[in-house]
């Protein structure tokens, strides 16, 4: 009798435990365990992540590499299960790096230090035999205005770094990330020959990371490029013993006319109101840098697999989850505006959820949408326990899917760990080996769970 009294008042202690919503979504809970047991088992991303890093590379859009990643992914769709799977055309730019990059700090002896630094997407090319100049340092707009007639004919140096002290990096990349994608438009204002912009990494060490920048047709237009943070830490200190020291650049880009490519878009389809559809994916193009693992092959593969998951499973939801592989998420977006223009009778988009900043171990999810909704969403927190991602925040979803915010469709991002997402973000060492499996692993059935419950239950 003892025994057994021990054992009831124990159950009880442990019922009064478990929050309520939790009690709620038992049948879920056992579910999603067994989801996370068998991604971490038998889980088929990092497998296909490293066929797509290694074999492909990074894919830019526009270019051959890009297109042997759709018909890659189509094929893996195929592969894994994945019905109605087809690719829908859409127009992408094409933007060429070009074999030449060169950098140096001339100093007033003569004396040449090599930087490393690579063009910035979209830039157009110095001329042939490069530029040579002297340099102003800035670390804002309103600096760079105060120069005056200093700036003219100068190389104009962005050295605002990433915040460190901003402990969500996104935070610190929105602080610094203005001079990258405005650092040429302003310059040339100023009159300056050519923009040199720090990296866009909290890290300090010698990989320059790209992005994408833009024009303003109403000022000249003049080349920029990165300079990793070991560089513009050199360059700035030289600067202060220098000031007229000159810097050699020479990159050799080009836009060439655009070109066709494809979002690729593979289902599980609905077995009761198909019409209705909850949409997960990534962005399948990259930076021409490094092998585009994290940005954003992980989140490519955990899409599918996390399907293929629910398939294996036998699983089939009430509503439909679609897969999209979307292109040009980089340098124009364009995926995910044909996606969303796509004129798709009947169906209804009840929430889209993205995968795009990286395959690091999940912690939870940010959702943004009407206060009713996300209290419908967030109720399945208790879901990723197991795991210790259990929030679901107020915030955004993702590029691709934010075209899909003037039709109301609630957006959606899995929120993985990201201290170390611009240490590899846009340069050379965003490859395979930088991707742990099982924190990738674990991400894709984060993915599987959440759209299920979400294609099962609605919004």
């Amino acid at each position: 009798m003892p025994r057994l009294l021990n054992v009831s008042l124990f159950m009880v202690f442990v019922v009064l435990l478990v929050p309520s919503s939790l009690s709620q979504n038992l049948p879920y809970d056992s579910l999603a365990l067994r989801l996370f047991k068998m991604s971490l088992g038998s889980g088929k991303s990092y497998e296909a992540l490293t066929d797509l890093s290694v074999n492909i590379g990074h894919r830019i859009s526009g270019s051959p590499q890009a297109e042997k990643a759709v018909q890659w992914t189509k094929k893996k769709m195929e592969e894994f299960g994945l019905e109605n799977v087809r690719l829908e055309p859409v127009m992408v730019p094409r933007w060429v790096r070009g074999e030449v990059e060169e950098g140096s700090v001339i100093l007033p002896d003569g004396k040449k230090i090599p930087v490393k630094i690579t063009a910035l997407g979209g830039s157009i090319a110095t001329p042939a035999k490069g530029i040579s100049a002297e340099v102003v340092e800035v670390h804002s707009w309103e600096e760079l205005r105060a120069l005056g007639e200093k700036a003219w004919g100068k190389i104009v140096f962005f050295n605002r770094p990433f915040d460190r002290t901003k402990i969500h990096t996104f935070e610190g990349y929105g602080g610094a990330v203005d001079q990258r994608g405005g650092g040429a438009i302003e310059a040339a204002k100023a009159g300056g020959v050519m923009a040199l912009v720090r990296s866009m990494t909290p890290r300090l060490d010698d990989f320059p990371h790209t992005g994408g920048m833009g024009y303003n047709d109403t000022v000249p237009k003049i080349p920029a490029a990165a300079i990793s943070t070991i560089g513009a830490n050199k360059l700035s200190d030289l600067l202060k013993q220098h000031p007229k020291l000159k810097v050699y650049l020479k990159i050799s880009s080009k836009t060439l006319p655009d070109v066709e490519s494809a979002n690729v878009v593979g289902e599980l389809k609905g077995s009761e109101i198909p019409n209705e559809v909850v949409v997960i994916g990534g962005h399948l193009d990259s930076w021409d840098k490094g092998q585009g693992a994290h940005d954003d092959g992980a989140g490519v593969v955990q899409c599918i697999d996390a399907v293929r998951m629910l398939k294996e499973l036998g699983l089939r939801p009430r509503r439909t989850i679609r897969v999209v592989a979307f292109m040009n998420e980089e340098n124009g977006g364009r995926g995910g505006q044909a996606y969303a223009a796509k004129l798709r009778p009947g169906e209804k988009h009840i929430a889209a959820i993205e995968s795009d900043m990286g395959g690091f171990m999940p912690r939870g999810f940010t959702a943004a949408t009407d206060s009713v909704r996300f209290e419908k969403i967030a109720r399945w927190a208790p879901l990723f326990r197991h795991i210790m991602a259990d929030r679901i925040l107020p915030g955004g979803g993702g590029a691709d899917i934010s075209w899909l915010i003037p039709q109301g469709v609630p957006q959606i991002a899995l929120l993985p760990e990201v201290q170390r997402y611009f240490n590899y973000h846009h340069a050379d060492d965003d490859t395979i080996d930088n991707v742990e499996e099982r924190e990738l692993q674990l991400g894709a059935a984060c993915m599987a769970i959440l759209s299920y419950v979400l294609a099962q239950e609605g919004l």
